[in-house]
């Protein structure tokens, strides 16, 4: 066999290069927080603490979507107040030896000859990449303990109509999408051509840390209830396959709108996600741990949000809630018929992981007829496109064709279905050619509004749903 030399001494200073990048390396002393109830039975949390003493050339900090511009004004606004502590933050762990990983997704194509995307493109082929790595992570066990702390279904955006209206004019002038601006990472952060790695991709970004032996994940960015919690080399999938991860809870922030449930302030309803990851998924820490002083307060920063105009009640603007419900439901069960019960459209909505090979026009829905309702009186959408009803459905379901240009494969998909029953009493199921997945559990119900209103998303599915509502085979 000839060997190409040059090709070969390439290889091994590239070898060279992921196991020796650093620029020195200290240990750091961290206090890692979690949360867990105080009292059984009641929902008083405490705070537990642990110190662990991590080897930073074995720990990885990566930057999660923190963009040059957003659909939500406030939401960059905040970014920006936190943005300068981050940087301080990411000089000080790059100083010791801690790789650092900026992950702007949907942005890959503005750095595609920037050294550090290269760098992230070369690491060597894992020997164990996870599977599903790199898809969208809604859900992992632990979390199906608890609910959802927040309600981000509508987007999450809490800017005021008219400032919303100015920012996307000047989006617009600019040359940019309004709903999706975003091209490159925040100039605010900086990024070092010769040590760090940009990725957006989950097995790129799993091949960088086992490449680089990293045994220990930091987290930071936004938003923390969707894409620092759900990105392929998000929160979940660190956790799942084995990583010692955490998140660094005062350089986040969520997109959280105070009219939606549970009707509180925007920074009460960022807190109450990180509680949640504190309880289900990870631990987390601080960035005073790294350069000192005190955390940082992004409560304390005005973002100018007015929801409430003259003469109208902040009860009056409340976004309609949707609530858990248990399916299939029985006759009697302890009042959750009593919920639903009366005239009208009841609305049921869930999230569904389609594998990509279920894709295939045989692909049905299956959902039961009740005494109240007939096959015709009921609506199936998926991703916000109305599924057909079948003729041929069998005895006591009615069965509806999914339209496979609505699904995406490999990811969460959001069903909705309007009917008029109100004794879901047997399970409603996915079926397909030899696949069949019965999707009993937690959906989310409501009473009130129109298919216009609730048969979608103003988002994809994987960023407007919680996790409490998600099937998967």
């Amino acid at each position: 066999m000839t060997i190409n030399r040059p090709l070969f001494h390439y290889c091994l200073m590239t070898a060279a290069l992921f196991t020796s990048l650093s620029n020195g390396s200290e240990p750091i002393h961290l206090t890692l927080r979690t949360a867990t109830l105080a009292t059984e039975g009641r929902e008083e949390i405490a705070f537990v603490h642990r110190t662990e003493t991590w080897q930073t050339e074995q720990t990885a900090m990566i930057v999660c979507d923190v963009w040059d511009y957003h659909h939500s004004q406030n939401a960059v606004e905040r970014l920006e107040a936190f943005a300068p502590r981050l940087n301080e933050v990411l000089t000080e762990a790059r100083r010791r030896g801690v790789t650092i990983i900026h992950a702007p997704s949907d942005c890959m194509n503005h750095y595609r000859d920037h050294p550090a995307r290269t760098r992230a493109q070369s690491a060597p082929l894992a020997a164990n990449v996870p599977n599903w790595i790199d898809a969208w992570c809604s859900a992992i066990p632990s979390e199906k303990s608890g609910v959802f702390p927040i309600d981000q279904s509508d987007g999450g955006e809490d800017d005021a109509p008219q400032k919303l209206a100015v920012w996307r004019k000047k989006l617009a002038d600019l040359g940019r999408n309004p709903q999706m601006p975003w091209q490159a990472q925040s100039p605010l952060i900086t990024i070092d051509k010769d040590l760090d790695f940009i990725s957006d991709s989950g097995s790129e970004v799993w091949n960088v840390l086992q490449s680089r032996k990293i045994k220990n994940v930091v987290l930071t960015g936004v938003h923390v209830n969707m894409c620092v919690l759900g990105r392929p080399f998000g929160l979940r999938q660190m956790a799942r396959n084995g990583m010692n991860v955490a998140l660094l809870r005062d350089l986040t922030d969520a997109m959280y709108n105070p009219l939606s449930w549970p009707y509180v302030d925007h920074h009460e309803g960022t807190r109450r996600v990180i509680e949640h990851i504190e309880r289900y998924v990870c631990p987390t820490i601080s960035s005073d741990q790294w350069i000192g002083g005190q955390e940082f307060q992004l409560s304390k920063v005005d973002t100018s949000i007015q929801l409430k105009p003259a003469g109208q009640s902040l009860a009056s603007q409340r976004k309609r809630h949707w609530e858990l419900i248990s399916l299939p439901m029985k006759a009697r069960d302890g009042g959750q018929g009593d919920a639903v019960k009366g005239d009208g459209t009841l609305w049921l909505r869930c999230t569904v992981f389609i594998p990509k090979e279920w894709v295939t026009p045989e692909l049905r829905l299956q959902v039961p007829i009740t005494t109240q309702s007939r096959a015709m009186d009921q609506r199936v959408w998926v991703n916000g496109q109305l599924a057909k009803l079948e003729a041929n459905s069998p005895k006591e379901y009615a069965e509806y064709r999914l339209p496979t240009d609505a699904i995406a494969g490999n990811d969460v998909n959001l069903i909705v279905i309007g009917t008029p029953g109100r004794l879901i009493d047997k399970a409603i199921k996915l079926r397909g050619k030899e696949v069949e997945l019965s999707l009993v559990g937690r959906w989310e119900f409501t009473l009130e509004g129109t298919d216009q209103d609730l048969s979608s998303l103003p988002l994809p599915a994987k960023f407007g749903m919680g996790p409490d509502v998600l099937f998967a085979p």
